[in-house]
């Protein structure tokens, strides 16, 4: 099973020196929270076709990045998901969520997952990093209902992550370890 987990360039750093994405490497402590295609997803977008339902879960992983970059103002602001492979079962949804829209896609994994498992990591370009600083600074007020906060926030989704092979991450987090 593909999930999306969301980070940041330190997160990124820290998982990939320690080997393993868990606890402790920049993801918090406990369970790993991610995105994957799960059930309320697919009801929600209502389609069949996976590549579609794989973008919206690693767009709502990207989502879950911007809400790190926010709670952490000394980050590169850079969007960063870290695509895994996880065996089926190792992620689960919350059954009690169930279709409330902030938590579609939503996945937690208990166990850490060795590094060795990511299949990419889909990070933003270095010219969305005035978008996304803006977007990570408005998140508070656009939680709060402000239309031009929303307007600011959505201007980081007008930027596709980029796609990178795991022999990139040692270049990618370089600077950032």
């Amino acid at each position: 099973m593909r999930v999306y987990l969301p980070t940041t360039l330190p997160g990124l750093a820290a998982a990939y020196k320690a080997g393993e994405l868990g606890p402790g490497t920049g993801s918090g402590s406990g369970p790993l929270d991610a995105f994957a295609v799960t059930p309320a997803l697919r009801e929600w977008y209502v389609s069949d076709d996976i590549e579609e339902l794989e973008y919206a879960a690693l767009s709502r992983a990207a989502q879950g990045s911007l809400r790190l970059l926010a709670a952490d103002p000394q980050a590169a602001r850079r969007r960063v998901v870290i695509a895994v492979d996880v065996p089926e079962g190792a992620a689960a949804a919350d059954p009690d969520r169930g279709l409330d829209t902030s938590s579609l896609g939503a996945v937690r994994i208990a166990r850490p997952v060795p590094f060795a498992k990511v299949a990419a990591v889909h990070l933003d370009a270095d010219d969305a990093e005035a978008d996304v600083a803006a977007a990570a600074a408005a998140l508070g007020a656009a939680d709060l209902g402000d239309d031009d906060a929303q307007f600011t926030v959505d201007g980081a989704e007008d930027h596709e992550l980029l796609w990178y092979a795991t022999q990139e991450v040692p270049n990618l987090v370089g600077g950032n370890g």
